[in-house]
């Protein structure tokens, strides 16, 4: 295996609890790619089949650059187990916000799900991406696929 990138993530807590009696930030093993966030909630929160709710995380971050972006998934085991998704499927953490993490999230379950202050209930991956220069162009160079879209490639 290959070094480990490491980059030094900035944290605030917006909930002064977190650490104390939330759970800050963190990888559950060695191997886990994301950080776990935790819902920040003053009391649990139940969440009907087919609702969202935000959640509400407790913390900000600031990425230390202009190439680098935090992506929020809900955990899997919630996911898997009970239905839940986030409302936008993923959560995108541009370099520049540093406002509180919230979590929209929505129930595809059949049945009400309880969501605890303290609940692990996503988490963040920061990653390195491209800063497109976009270029307008008449055409685009040919491919075996050109615009075929949702299932032209078979099953």
């Amino acid at each position: 295996m290959g070094a480990v990138t490491r980059i030094k993530l900035k944290v605030k807590k917006v909930n002064p609890e977190i650490g104390v009696t939330l759970p800050a930030p963190a990888y559950a093993t060695a191997g886990a790619a994301g950080l776990d966030l935790c819902a920040a909630l003053p009391e649990p929160v139940v969440v009907q089949p087919g609702q969202r709710v935000t959640i509400p995380t407790g913390v900000a971050i600031q990425l230390p650059a202009r190439d680098m972006v935090a992506l929020v998934f809900v955990r899997s085991g919630l996911a898997a187990r009970h239905g839940l998704a986030l409302a936008n499927a993923v959560g995108v953490i541009d370099a520049d916000y540093t406002g509180e993490i919230i979590c929209p999230v929505i129930n595809h379950g059949s049945k009400p799900l309880t969501i605890r202050p303290g609940d692990r209930i996503a988490q963040l991956v920061c990653l390195p991406i491209a800063v497109a220069d976009v270029e307008y162009v008449d055409r685009l160079v040919p491919t075996a696929r050109g615009s075929g879209g949702f299932g032209s490639t078979g099953r």
